[in-house]
């Protein structure tokens, strides 16, 4: 078992948010709803706060956090990356960068 690194709110969430300074590296998430831990690989450094991808996105794809479409992925992802502005529009604002 790896520390901590991630919280995903609900199991089935795309994204989970950084606990702490996740360094490039395995690190397990833990959610809130009591779903089982998982263990991934995180491909860059995601810092506090931020949050990570927990499945393989297309480009277009709905972003699910809280069990709900919270943005739209603007460019493919992969396990493991950082999910910003760089990569994911809001679902609230569909006109957003």
């Amino acid at each position: 078992m790896h520390e901590i690194g991630f919280l995903g709110h609900r199991q089935g969430d795309s994204v989970a948010v950084a606990v702490r300074d996740v360094a490039v590296g395995q690190a397990e998430v833990a959610f809130l709803d009591g779903g089982e831990p998982i263990t991934i690989a995180s491909a860059q450094r995601v810092p506090f706060g931020h949050k990570v991808a927990l499945v393989n996105l297309a480009e277009g794809e709905p972003v699910i956090e809280y069990g709900e479409p919270v943005g739209i992925a603007s460019t493919a992802m992969r396990v493991g990356e950082l999910v910003h502005v760089h990569n994911m529009r809001s679902a609230r604002w569909p006109q957003s960068a």
